[in-house]
């Protein structure tokens, strides 16, 4: 027998592939020549897919360390139609759901366990966008543009949860991620406090690139918004990074002074806010700290490190401390928060039975009398009647009770990475639960996407059952 086929020389073969390879880099520079924008923004998408096809967990990683760096930015600024955020965020959703079919087609059956938050985010995320959509067309309302995109709002944070649920699966993995999470906070924190002082040109900076609706009066009233283009969520991500410090130094006992300083630094940024709300949140969360972790001590640390800030930030806080109304006693946000309810939404809510289904998932109206344009809900409780009705606002409470237990329980038992994401779980949720009664920050972007990628990092441990063991162990031994 005679072998027949045809054999390419290697240096044939060597020059073609040299050959593929020169073709692709000129029609790439040439491509970045023409138009390089989107040519370098497809290439990163291209290298994002790839990336989370191949190693998932990065996805898991770099999602939590992008998001509140861009969070603050327009949409269509960079990428039209998408803020940065929520493109990253499509296309890391969208490789993980091509690695997961290219692992079912090699038989691999894939048998996700449901557990009753995640039951329980979808029914607000049903509440807040179905219902309501479909009591508008019962009522034959129109539906805006405005309407569907804020539809979507909770579906998007389903998205990232279910991204980092897919992407992180041991509990090496969340102590990076929790890392990751303290880093990207402290340049966050870092933003947000040179801006309230008006230090090296971060506001111009700020208003710069994270002024929402190029509204550029809120990058400059010595308030730390930072890249959330917000101080109210900026102040709820300072919360959240302060529970991940504080768990990290309680349950892992490693590199302590480092979260130590990084501790203060959050504290620090969270006062740089500028939000008497938010500086009820902080006082709020390091009680949670304490009713989880027992460690009273933290009530003793966290009074010098608020003394210092205020000393640090007593500009921030002398201006905040001169808008008190002189008739009722109360900060003039808080009095003009509850006018623009009085006049704009409390009366249209209230009326022909929209409480039952909510009025419109929209949870603004146009004001063209207003910097940017639009009047918010500022009041969490009524943005839940607004777009869900008495539906969404027994998902929510479904959520919060379900998720409080949940943390609190894995907060408990595990003292490792794990339990440390389930401890700032508990103290974003019960955070959040309260300063509802201000603003909706359960959908703050920036802060929102950190605490949902938490909750996802706070059940690696009832997906593993085979770690459970280990874990009991650690929690005896390092239980104080």
């Amino acid at each position: 027998m005679f072998d027949t086929g045809f054999a390419v020389p290697r240096p044939v073969a060597r020059t073609g592939r040299e050959a593929a390879v020169l073709g692709a880099a000129l029609g790439f520079g040439a491509l970045v020549a023409y138009s390089p924008l989107p040519t370098i923004l497809g290439a990163l998408a291209c290298a994002l897919v790839a990336v989370a096809v191949l190693r998932p967990a990065l996805a898991g990683y770099l999602l939590v360390a992008v998001t509140p760096l861009v969070a603050g930015i327009d949409r269509g600024q960079v990428i039209p139609l998408f803020r940065p955020g929520e493109a990253v965020a499509l296309l890391l959703g969208g490789a993980l759901a091509v690695r997961g079919l290219l692992r079912r087609r090699s038989g691999e059956r894939l048998r996700p366990k449901i557990h009753p938050v995640e039951i329980a985010i979808v029914l607000v995320a049903v509440a807040n966008s179905v219902v309501p959509l479909l009591w508008m067309v019962a009522r034959e309302r129109p539906i805006s543009l405005d309407d569907l995109l804020y539809a979507l709002v909770m579906w998007k944070f389903l998205g990232i949860y279910t991204i980092v649920r897919v992407s992180i699966k041991t509990r090496e993995q969340v102590q990076r991620c929790l890392w990751i999470a303290l880093g990207a906070g402290a340049v966050v924190a870092a933003i947000a406090i040179l801006q309230s002082i008006g230090l090296f040109g971060v506001p111009r900076l700020v208003a710069t690139y994270y002024s929402p609706f190029g509204y550029t009066n809120l990058a400059n009233n010595s308030r730390g918004s930072s890249t959330l283009g917000l101080p109210a969520a900026t102040a709820d991500l300072m919360i959240y990074n302060l529970a991940i410090a504080a768990g990290l130094a309680i349950f892992v006992r490693r590199h302590r002074l480092v979260l130590s300083l990084l501790g203060g630094l959050f504290v620090t940024g969270a006062v740089a806010a500028g939000e008497f709300s938010s500086w009820l949140g902080l006082l709020i969360g390091v009680c949670c700290l304490v009713a989880v972790t027992g460690q009273r001590r933290l009530f003793w640390l966290f009074a010098p490190v608020v003394g210092f800030a205020a000393v640090a930030l007593r500009a921030v806080i002398a201006k905040r401390l001169n808008g008190f109304d002189q008739v009722t006693g109360l900060p003039a946000s808080w009095t003009g928060r509850l006018s623009n309810l009085q006049n704009n939404f409390w009366p249209r809510l209230f009326s022909d039975a929209n409480v039952l289904f909510g009025v419109q998932p929209a949870a603004r109206i146009p004001a063209p009398t207003q910097g940017t344009g639009y009047v918010w809900i500022e009041s969490g409780y009524t943005w839940l009647l607004w777009g869900g009705g008495i539906p969404l606002l027994a998902g929510f409470a479904f959520l919060v009770c379900v998720t409080i237990r949940f943390a609190w329980r894995q907060a408990r038992r595990y003292r490792d990475a794990v339990g440390v994401a389930a401890l700032a779980v508990f103290v974003a949720t019960v955070v959040i639960t309260v300063l509802m009664i201000f603003d909706p920050h359960l959908t703050y972007r920036g802060s929102a996407e950190t605490y949902f990628a938490l909750l996802a990092m706070a059940g690696v441990a009832w997906r593993a059952p085979e770690d459970r063991s280990e874990s009991r162990d650690l929690a005896i031994r390092g239980r104080p």
